[in-house]
């Protein structure tokens, strides 16, 4: 093919210039030198786009395939527009739709079924199982109507005057507990309750009084149940009739509290007696293994965990040195905060996760990769005995704070993480019952000591591979431990990150588990399916905690008042947060979306709260000091004025 006569090729000769046109071609010239700078100008910008493009392809596919998908390390900057107060409205709606449910089909039963549309007791007339666990979420929620058909039962159906063996942590922390907290909120808050509600304290006092007989044991450790209209201890039925460690240290709080409200010491001294029996046996590392034996009073297995048996008595510790200001139980919380460190947390094979191993054998041991969702109740208590509640950056200018407590708070981080991708790899959003983890051998002995410490990137390819979710395991009870401490960590840390992570957790429980008929939400069998398959029972703590949890998930800004009492909404309850409600009249309510239409249950904000100082004193009990609660209130982004 031959070259275009007004084509001038890379290798054709230059044509000889005559002499009368060289002014013309002096213009020529210059206008092709400016085409050429156009077009390098063009090519020059066409690069930058390219590079630019690529560069936002790549950070895009990072993010994707990394755990900056599951929001791992930073906070998506657009989510901090989205309008709280509407997200806690979305939460009250699944709260009135359980409890409608509930009303409709099962009202005064202790169990619900909520697919078949049943309900069953778990005693003659029945526990107030559902209604006692849910009266503090209906107050903070301002349910004032279904609050008041709450209490009509409770005060015309509920009676302990029945032949029934209930166990004894369990109807603690869920009964006596919801009724303390049930008081405590109504001298809060007159809008919900009538102020100082007898019908919630008498009630405690009469169960109270009918679970003391679990303490007269030879060594004071609880029996693991009580006949509650017998008045009988019951040793358990299994383990050889031990109880198990974290049953006998979980109801200090609540027995300690009631002895404050009465003036009664006889509930804080049976409580305390069992906290000297444990501390005297010199645990390895600050771990008790997770059976102790009413008769005599000693750990009957070497086997270490704080999943199932073993949960709360670490949680109990330090709620006990922020309810009572008693060292003894900050020196208990540090040393087993320092063994689980040393003897418990290890590191996944590929995303280097750090995950809280079990102890099957005892201290020197080497370790199981099993990890139950009920740990994840750790990463919030760290924090919050770090911190003593207070935001981080507060704490961190008190001039007690020490490297010790950055490693504490790192390892919170750390467990935080992985709590939250046991919900980020499934399909379903939400986490099973327990976990295995991929670990190596190595990891895997006795001691793996600071190894936990190293950093690897988060790719979610990785994440997955390290999760392991067995057929048994697979099924997801509604639990609130993750909540809850995303809900701390939020709070303490101030990271938006752990706020939108439990929001996501909310919406996965409404895609998966809202039943078909729109009537109440149910437990599920297995986690790593959709559609998921489901088990037709909805638990007491959906509506006590879980969703109490996510309601708290929400504003950032605050403002401090003090309330001069100890509460149970936050220590005395196994797993519950400090939560109050503040009612404003919709005048005033910054969460109010048209106060000319208020219903009832949308004229008041929730003002929630984080325990931030505590000191204790109480004249009545001699040295012991009633807690005095400095509180950080947070209302819907805007402040108090």
């Amino acid at each position: 093919m031959g070259t275009s006569p007004n084509r001038r090729s890379r290798h054709s000769p230059t044509r000889p210039k005559a002499a009368g046109s060289a002014g013309r071609d002096s213009r020529i010239s210059l206008h092709l030198s400016s085409e050429r700078k156009n077009s390098l100008r063009r090519r020059i910008r066409n690069v930058l786009i390219g590079i630019f493009v690529s560069a936002v392809l790549v950070a895009c596919l990072r993010g994707y395939f990394s755990g900056d998908a599951l929001g791992y390390m930073q906070y998506s900057p657009q989510a901090q527009f989205v309008d709280w107060c509407d997200r806690r409205e979305e939460v009250r709606d699944a709260f009135l739709t359980s409890w409608n449910a509930y009303k409709k089909h099962a009202w005064g039963n202790d169990v619900f079924h909520p697919m078949s549309k049943r309900g069953e007791n778990m005693s003659p007339k029945g526990l107030g199982w559902i209604i006692v666990d849910s009266l503090d979420t209906m107050m903070l929620i301002n349910l004032t109507q279904p609050l008041a058909d709450a209490r009509r039962w409770l005060h015309r159906s509920l009676t302990w005057d029945q032949n029934q063996d209930v166990n004894t942590f369990e109807t603690t922390i869920r009964m006596l507990g919801g009724l303390l907290s049930a008081y405590y909120l109504s001298t809060q808050l007159p809008h919900v309750a009538s102020k100082r509600d007898s019908v919630y304290l008498s009630k405690a006092i009469d169960l109270a009084d009918r679970l003391m007989v679990a303490f007269d044991s030879n060594s004071g450790i609880p029996y693991a149940s009580v006949n509650i209209g017998k008045r009988e201890g019951i040793a358990s039925h299994a383990d050889g009739g031990a109880s198990s460690t974290a049953e006998a240290a979980t109801v200090q709080l609540e027995m300690k509290y009631l002895s404050h409200l009465t003036g009664n010491d006889v509930y804080w001294k049976k409580a305390e007696r069992v906290m000297k029996v444990l501390d005297d046996q010199k645990m390895e590392g600050g771990l008790p293994p997770i059976f102790v034996h009413p008769s005599h009073g000693q750990f009957t297995t070497r086997e270490i965990r704080l999943g199932s048996r073993g949960d709360s008595y670490y949680e109990y510790l330090a709620k006990q040195y922020l309810q009572t200001g008693e060292s003894i139980y900050r020196d208990m919380w540090d040393d087993a905060l320092g063994g689980i460190a040393r003897h418990l947390v290890t590191t996944t094979r590929n995303a280097a996760l750090k995950f809280v191993a079990e102890l099957p054998t005892g201290v020197g041991g080497p370790l199981s990769p099993k990890m139950d969702h009920l740990v994840c109740f750790l990463p919030g208590t760290i924090a919050m005995a770090a911190t003593e509640g207070r935001p981080l950056a507060q704490a961190r200018r008190d001039p007690g704070w020490t490297a010790q407590h950055e490693d504490d708070i790192e390892l919170s981080i750390e467990i935080m993480n992985t709590c939250w991708g046991m919900y980020a790899v499934t399909d379903t959003g939400l986490a099973p019952e327990i976990t295995w983890f991929n670990a190596t051998e190595a990891d895997l002995q006795p001691g793996p000591g600071d190894r936990w410490l190293r950093k690897e990137s988060s790719v979610l390819s990785k994440w997955k591979k390290d999760f392991i979710i067995k057929p048994l395991d697979a099924h997801n009870l509604q639990r609130p431990e993750t909540v809850e401490s995303l809900f701390m960590m939020y709070r303490i840390t101030g990271n938006a990150m752990y706020r939108e992570w439990g929001w996501k957790i909310f919406q996965s429980f409404q895609k998966h588990t809202l039943v078909p008929d729109g009537e109440g939400y149910t437990s599920m069998n297995d986690v790593r399916t959709v559609p998921a398959s489901t088990r037709d029972n909805m638990e007491s703590f959906w509506l006590a905690e879980t969703l109490k949890g996510r309601l708290q998930h929400r504003g950032s800004s605050f403002s401090k008042v003090y309330a001069k009492e100890f509460f149970k909404d936050w220590l005395g309850k196994a797993t519950a947060m400090i939560a109050i409600q503040t009612v404003f009249g919709a005048r005033d309510d910054p969460c109010q979306k048209n106060a000319s239409s208020a219903t009832e249950g949308l004229n008041g904000c929730s003002t929630f709260l984080t325990l931030q100082h505590s000191h204790i004193y109480h004249a009545n009990l001699p040295n012991h000091r009633l807690i005095e609660i400095d509180i950080l209130i947070d209302v819907c982004d805007h402040k108090i004025t």
